[in-house]
């Protein structure tokens, strides 16, 4: 609720000095934080975090990729957050708490029995908000380790995010989590009268938001330390959109293209193709980039800007919506009657690459590419990606075969959007009719020599086709390392809620067995750090 700065000397960044060079051959896995073991229902930033870090490492990986790390939005999607800016304060660890004396041992006493193979967010939620209220409250009194001063300082420093956002989700709980565009009008207009007396009333929510990031900031550093220490990457994520009832289109209407009572005129989508017949909706609401460039996407440069203080390497999602982007009118049901637009292109990026300095940045190019985003995805040198599931439709000149591949890409065996291999591997289900499904399974099992294979072993063959490959960065997600099938599954693009971004790793999942074999491949194929 307040006009952006304009883009100056604090947003520029410096890359910490265990930065990984993208021309070295390098390899990683694929492990969201809330998908980590725990005994409270949801992954965290506490000792399992630390223990798969050390597994990376013994297993010579140099990178550990996540999900937007921001707070979980509709049907728990981290990419439909209330705030591109914030963390999750769902995976703050109670145990670092209790070390720091904010919580005691009897606060993580008879905890509830929460399944640990998947999240059940509800109960996760009551019982992380719970704690986390404790925490605030021995804080306030003056307890444990962590100082005032390093908390005003944290606010002070994150203050052009953190006031919108704190007050924003204080005001949503005040609305029994009702959007924005319910609240009463002064406030849905962001009303300076209104937002100062709001501020009062809700002072100790306000404080207590601010708190839990501050808590969240603290913790995610300490462990982007130790990875680093072990020579371990952290590898994220951008979505490109954000989501309508978020903290950022409340606090800043004139960036978006809204009504007057707030709501979108036009959202945000895929059109029809071989996959949807009346495409894809997504219905976050469509910037106003002449706005942002008149103002030199200040929005972007602190977004950006604020990411890579976080991480390391940032996937940048539908990289394709940056050159041009399928607008579709709110009112329409479906995404059929839009139309594409042209996006920023490189002004957007020049002006990132004046404001913040290089951009550790991969573009996630799937899809229906046009010589534009090419073009543009070459001239600030992303790497794109490629994915093996996707590589046996159409022979021998697919992009997405290990032997097409060129140096500078990032080739994955699959995504948190795709099947495990197991069940990609032995399901009918598809698109495309059995005749197909058939010859593109005999070609793959040509391909990586499947016939000779146990069916139960046919994920290493994928594994190790990528990481023989002359792609500079492989990935896979835990899921193949572990051989799983659709149980595994993180998400279903299409649909919403329960399982999608549910799936937890049990707790010693990785054995001896399979790590040694995966350190045996990263080391065979030169892609672990002594061997750089």
């Amino acid at each position: 609720c307040r006009t952006p700065p304009t883009p100056d000397s604090r947003h520029r960044i410096l890359l910490p000095d265990t930065t990984l060079t993208l021309s070295q051959r390098s390899s990683g896995v694929l492990l969201h934080i809330t998908s980590l073991p725990s005994p409270y229902g949801i992954g965290d930033l506490g000792p399992s975090a630390y223990r798969f870090a050390d597994l990376l490492a013994s297993m010579r990986q140099r990178i550990w990729q996540v999900l937007p790390i921001v707070p979980v939005g509709y049907g728990y999607s981290p990419y439909a957050s209330p705030s591109t800016f914030a963390g999750n304060a769902l995976i703050v660890s109670p145990d670092r708490l209790r070390e720091q004396g904010l919580l005691t041992d009897g606060d993580l006493a008879d905890l509830p029995d929460l399944p640990d193979d998947c999240v059940d967010y509800p109960a996760a939620e009551q019982l992380k908000e719970q704690l986390l209220r404790r925490a605030y409250e021995r804080f306030a009194e003056g307890e444990g380790t962590l100082t005032r001063d390093a908390f005003e300082a944290f606010c002070e420093a994150e203050a052009d995010w953190l006031d919108d956002y704190a007050l924003f989700m204080a005001l949503k709980t005040a609305h029994h989590d009702a959007p924005w565009t319910a609240w009463d009008e002064p406030l849905r207009q962001c009303d300076a009268e209104a937002l100062a007396e709001a501020r009062i009333t809700h002072a100790d929510a306000v404080a207590m938001r601010k708190f839990w990031q501050f808590l969240f900031a603290e913790q995610w550093a300490a462990l982007r330390s130790y990875c680093h220490n072990l020579g371990v990457h952290i590898f994220g994520d951008i979505p490109i959109y954000v989501a309508h009832d978020s903290a950022d289109v409340w606090a800043n209407p004139e960036l978006f293209f809204l009504e007057a009572n707030g709501q979108p005129t036009v959202v945000s989508g895929v059109p029809p193709d071989y996959f949807s017949e009346t495409g894809q909706r997504w219905g976050n609401p469509i910037y106003r980039w002449d706005v942002m460039r008149a103002n030199g996407y200040a929005w972007w440069t602190r977004r950006f800007a604020s990411a890579f203080r976080q991480l390391d390497l940032v996937r940048l999602d539908h990289f394709r919506g940056f050159e041009a982007f399928w607008e579709v009118p709110a009112n329409e049901a479906t995404a059929v009657n839009g139309r594409w637009v042209d996006g920023p292109g490189a002004n957007l990026f020049d002006a990132l690459h004046k404001n913040l300095g290089d951009l550790p940045l991969i573009a996630e190019n799937l899809g229906v590419i046009t010589s534009g985003v090419t073009e543009l995805m070459e001239r600030y040198q992303f790497p794109g990606m490629a994915i093996l599931q996707f590589a046996f439709d159409h022979g021998s000149d697919d992009g997405f075969l290990p032997h097409n591949y060129p140096r500078s890409i990032v080739a994955y065996t699959g995504t948190h959007d795709n099947a495990p291999l197991h069940e990609w591997w032995s399901s009918d289900a598809s698109t495309q009719n059995a005749e197909q499904i058939q010859r593109a399974r005999s070609y793959a099992s040509t391909y990586l020599g499947l016939d000779s294979c146990p069916e139960d072993e046919l994920h290493w063959a994928f594994i190790r086709a990528l990481m023989g490959s002359v792609a500079n960065l492989v990935i896979t997600p835990v899921q193949d390392v572990l051989g799983l099938g659709g149980e595994g599954r993180m998400n279903t693009p299409g649909t919403t809620g329960v399982p999608n971004w549910c799936w937890r790793m049990r707790e010693s999942a990785v054995t001896y067995a399979i790590a040694s074999r995966l350190r045996d491949l990263t080391a065979c194929y030169g892609r672990a750090a002594s061997d750089a």
